[in-house]
């Protein structure tokens, strides 16, 4: 493992070693005579001895070592994360390169394996068939984002009258909803867990250029409240999964990043309340509060809404459900209601964040889509099923489950990292 302390008394040498599998380090006890200068914070060690029963209350086992080699020295120096001092996530950012060896990122990381472990075991154990959707696709999934558009390094310099790479434009996915849906007609629950890519010009704290998105579809579903409750399930499933393997990771950003957060707990666990998306413009209309963008039945929830109606709910995750027909995609299931013309849609509120997850009933029937859109049609020609899903962004997930305030803090390697390397 690596160094995280070492005390040298004249009778005993004392070191804290963690190999990366938990926060928690291994006390080394040992012969002075085993040290040497390398022995430092940082350092990279093989330690061999005895795992003996440790008298102190704090740890139940401690390493009695026998012998002790620096297998990779480190300039306390010149090392940029220093012993004993809690970094702040903004002088992090600075070290993309070494910030997993930072406690507060290594905790990040365990959860996030841990919660990518919980979400493919749960829909596993729940009998959905796991599918690799495209990185590289020529669709634009429903409009969902600006694109990244595919071309080879000549293709940039050389003239836009170019033959393309794959003879047709190509394009990193926005979404991997639509090839979802061709395999909803063969296999009754289908998921996807991937990267997906939105090319708009946002820094906010919200949004990433590049995310793994977990999407599902269910065929034979004709009740949005099926949807609904397969994301509740698979968020309790995720979260009760990542509170029992990793409890300290998970307090020590309860502790020292966002305390606030663990107050609201109960909410990841048992309470998820719903409401229709008219039920929520009224509640936004009576709010004492004074809105940027005024709430008003037919325009989207902004994130102020979003974060004012899970408030009013006490802080707990809220679903939204039937949205105004003219808000949603054309693939939306029609409610075939009025005065207020809506569609079987779903969006999930939670804590801090706003919208984690949105989903729909996807319209099955050919006659009414085919009004609103020529494509799209052969999906609904050959044994067409009542079915819905939804999406889940994970990295919003892990922002929601810790309280992390930026966004850019949950994923393995900021963007363009990568220079920070070479």
């Amino acid at each position: 493992g690596w160094v995280r302390s070492v005390r040298s008394q004249k009778e005993v040498l004392f070191l804290h070693i963690n190999d990366g599998s938990s926060l928690e380090n291994l006390q080394v006890v040992a012969d002075p005579n085993l040290g040497t200068r390398d022995l430092t914070f940082g350092s990279a060690v093989e330690v061999q001895g005895k795992l003996v029963k440790s008298p102190h209350k704090m740890q139940n086992m401690e390493l009695k070592a026998e012998t002790i080699r620096v297998v990779g020295p480190c300039d306390i120096q010149s090392f940029p994360l220093k012993v004993k001092e809690r970094h702040p996530l903004e002088y992090v950012r600075q070290f993309p390169h070494l910030r997993c060896r930072n406690n507060t990122l290594g905790s990040l990381l365990r959860v996030r394996s841990e919660a990518t472990a919980a979400i493919h075991s749960f829909f596993k154990e729940n009998g959905y068939m796991h599918i690799h959707t495209p990185i590289i696709t020529s669709n634009d999934c429903e409009g969902a984002g600006e694109l990244f558009k595919i071309e080879t390094s000549n293709e940039a310099k050389e003239s836009a009258e170019k033959d393309h790479f794959f003879d047709v434009p190509a394009f990193l996915t926005v979404s991997g909803q639509l090839h979802l849906e061709v395999m909803a007609g063969a296999f009754t629950h289908v998921f996807a867990f991937g990267p997906t890519f939105r090319a708009e010009k946002s820094q906010s704290r919200r949004h990433l250029a590049e995310f793994y998105m977990v999407e599902a579809e269910m065929s034979f579903t004709e009740s949005l409240q099926d949807i609904t409750q397969v994301m509740e399930d698979l968020l309790k499933t995720a979260t009760s999964t990542v509170l029992s393997k990793c409890p300290r990771d998970v307090e020590l950003f309860h502790k020292y990043i966002a305390p606030e957060q663990k107050l609201s707990q109960r909410g990841y666990l048992f309470i998820y309340f719903r409401i229709p998306y008219r039920e929520a413009v009224e509640i936004l209309n009576q709010a004492a509060e004074t809105f940027t963008f005024k709430p008003e039945w037919g325009c989207d929830l902004q994130t102020e809404h979003e974060k004012y109606l899970v408030k009013h709910c006490g802080e707990v995750p809220l679903f939204v459900i039937n949205y105004p027909y003219d808000l949603k995609p054309f693939y939306m299931r029609d409610n075939e209601d009025g005065p207020q013309h809506t569609v079987a849609a779903v969006d999930l509120l939670v804590p801090g964040i706003g919208e984690l997850c949105g989903g729909s009933l996807r319209e099955e029937r050919l006659h009414l889509i085919e009004s609103r859109l020529q494509r799209y049609l052969d999906l609904r020609k050959f044994g067409s099923v009542p079915h819905g899903g939804f999406g889940m962004g994970f990295e919003r997930y892990l922002q929601y489950l810790l309280g992390v305030d930026n966004i850019k803090d949950v994923i393995p390697f900021p963007r363009f990292s990568h220079s920070c390397l070479l």
